[in-house]
């Protein structure tokens, strides 16, 4: 019994699933009813993800019936607790949303659910097939999220893309998988470690190649470059939920099960991908700047500005290698996870607060759209102000302290080069993101996006308040408010400490 413990949040998750899909049959539930039901499951699996989350575990439940295939860690829980509350603040923030657009049905609560699902089994894999197949679960999800309004010709085209490259780079990741089979005879990522501890030279020729092959499904994953060319038409194209999830929570998920990897088996030889990891850095962070700066959509300027974000977080990956003569820079890991959550934040609520503003009209689209918004709806403003300080890394917000960990631990590792870019890409963030601050502030509204007695007294203005305050405290404002210590910085990377051990447990 103390084993199935373990297994609740995501069997609570697939549950939903299920109950959401059942209902969806049935005319008499409405968007609201959905809502509830899937927030009461989320939160209830959230609240058995916090159960046993302070002590550093690794169990592996059932271990003759799955085979050694699943790991459930302080690790995995950690990236778990991320991936539902992201998935929470999602529903919540886009209640507004959700309930002014006719076509989100209950199938839609439904397949999120099942995204959800697929991407907390990637977290807890240790076997590349078992992690293909978490993957595709979740991206199979988000495909049909992206086009969920078949009536809108711009949703078509993005899920025809998305579909068509996803595929395509799943193929690579099998035929990764294959190649390292063929030279380990397993697909297991502890075995794998162990034959990479004990093998050296052309017995490891496949399973670089291998390896490499896998990489590139995690690259367009997180859109680096040269695979990020999806992301601006798709997320313009996707509705606005669902965009934030995407640039958010599937990039977390992602990030969950490659720092497993290397983290816990593939260290040895993490150092054999540096130079090509250093070049896609460089890219990553140039032509997501320059993208960032073309753009007069904001919804294009926020995805752009993700690949940028991924160039930060390639560059605290990279950082996890060699340092004062040990095998791997754990400090790095701390602070790639802590930047996962400040981004978390401050996408979702950028992207969120930019849904919630459209939720009546349309017009809010270009940065002349949100003209005189400070003065038409200053509250909403402020909150904006507050997730583009983080996102450009002003100090006093979460966003600040996740660079400043990332860019320490990449000087502390040798990378000081690829870090002054990555400041300079920084510094010119402050252009883009303060130009829409400047037009919220110090432009009279135009006539046409004038909203008229709306009301912001809703849960989704209350979840992107949450959302604001967590922006603050997560950053030197937890020093003041020293009583909340769940968002004490100290705090969080000490979590992010005890999660990182239970990866060696057993080792």
């Amino acid at each position: 019994m103390s084993e199935f413990f373990y297994l609740i949040p995501a069997i609570t998750v697939l549950v939903g699933a299920l109950v959401l899909m059942f209902m969806s049959m049935y005319e008499k539930y409405e968007t609201k009813d959905f809502i509830i039901v899937s927030t009461v499951f989320l939160v209830v699996a959230l609240g058995f993800s916090f159960g046993d989350f302070s002590s550093s575990y690794s169990v592996r439940p059932f271990n003759d019936l799955t085979n050694n295939v699943l790991i459930f860690d302080t690790f995995s829980n950690y990236f778990n607790i991320l991936l539902i509350l992201g998935t929470i603040l999602t529903i919540l923030i886009g209640e507004h949303y959700f309930q002014h657009r006719a076509y989100f049905k209950g199938e839609f609560f439904s397949i999120l659910l099942f995204a959800l699902f697929g991407m907390m089994l990637l977290s807890n894999a240790n076997e590349l097939i078992t992690a293909y197949v978490a993957l595709e679960i979740a991206s199979f999800a988000v495909y049909i999220m992206v086009g969920f309004n078949s009536e809108n010709s711009k949703r078509v085209e993005a899920i025809f893309k998305y579909l068509v490259l996803g595929a395509f780079i799943g193929s690579f990741y099998l035929l990764g998988a294959v190649l390292v089979f063929g030279a380990t005879q397993t697909t297991n990522l502890t075995e794998i470690g162990t034959y990479i501890a004990t093998h050296s030279g052309d017995d490891m020729i496949l399973v670089y190649i291998g390896l490499t092959l896998i990489l590139f499904t995690f690259l367009f994953k997180i859109a680096a470059f040269p695979f990020q060319s999806w992301v601006l038409d798709i997320y313009r194209g996707a509705p606005m939920l669902v965009t934030a999830y995407m640039a958010s929570t599937f990039k977390i998920a992602v990030f969950s099960f490659f720092m497993r990897a290397i983290l816990q088996d593939f260290a040895p030889i993490i150092d054999f991908w540096d130079t090509i990891i250093s070049v896609i850095i460089v890219f990553t962070l140039v032509f997501g700047t320059w993208l960032a700066v073309t753009q007069n959509i904001v919804k294009r300027m926020l995805a752009a500005s993700s690949i940028v974000h991924t160039g930060y977080l390639l560059l605290a990956f990279i950082a996890l290698s060699y340092k004062d003569g040990e095998l791997i820079n754990i400090d790095a890991s701390y602070a790639t996870m802590f930047y996962l959550f400040a981004y978390l934040l401050s996408a979702l609520g950028s992207f969120g607060l930019a849904s919630h503003i459209m939720s009546e009209t349309n017009v809010k689209v270009t940065y002349d759209d949100f003209k005189g918004l400070a003065k038409e709806r200053p509250f909403l403003a402020a909150m904006m102000t507050i997730f583009l300080f983080s996102l450009a890394g002003i100090p006093s917000t979460i966003g600040f302290i996740g660079k400043f960990y990332v860019f320490t631990e990449a000087i502390s590792a040798g990378y000081t080069g690829l870090t002054i870019l990555a400041i300079m890409a920084t510094v010119v963030s402050v252009y883009y993101y303060f130009k829409l601050i400047a037009v919220m502030y110090f432009y009279p509204p135009k006539d046409e996006c004038v909203s008229v007695e709306f009301n912001d007294r809703r849960v989704s203005t209350y979840a992107i308040a949450f959302v604001a305050i967590l922006t603050i405290l997560g950053g030197v404002g937890s020093a003041i408010v020293f009583f909340i210590p769940v968002m004490n910085i100290d705090s969080i990377i000490a979590l992010t400490q005890t999660a990182v051990q239970s990866l060696f447990i057993g080792q």
